[in-house]
């Protein structure tokens, strides 16, 4: 038999094993401290908590920097030269 050969298809079969439920004061693997945290977990938890505040206190202080708008101001139309000279010094013909 060579490398290239195909496998028989008897060899190719797999055997499963079953096994019953355990009898144990464990079962499925879960050991006495199963679910409960550690100090240390608590720690980092506050210390996350903490965090998240001053990184939401910097983000609002940032944003109330920025305009109201991103958009270009608009620039206002140029009077026409006849209205700017509106006081008085436009000569009548009699």
């Amino acid at each position: 038999m060579t490398s290239f050969d195909p496998v028989p298809w008897s060899q190719t079969t797999a055997v499963v094993l079953a096994r019953q439920p355990s009898t144990e004061k464990d079962p499925g693997g879960q050991q006495e401290d199963f679910g409960k945290s550690s100090p240390l977990g608590l720690l980092i938890l506050v210390l996350f908590f903490i965090a998240v505040f001053f990184l939401v206190k910097s983000m609002s202080k940032h944003l109330k920097k920025l305009p109201a708008s991103f958009d270009e101001p608009e620039p206002e139309p140029e009077a026409k030269p006849e209205a700017k000279a509106g006081n008085g010094d436009v000569k009548k013909d009699d």
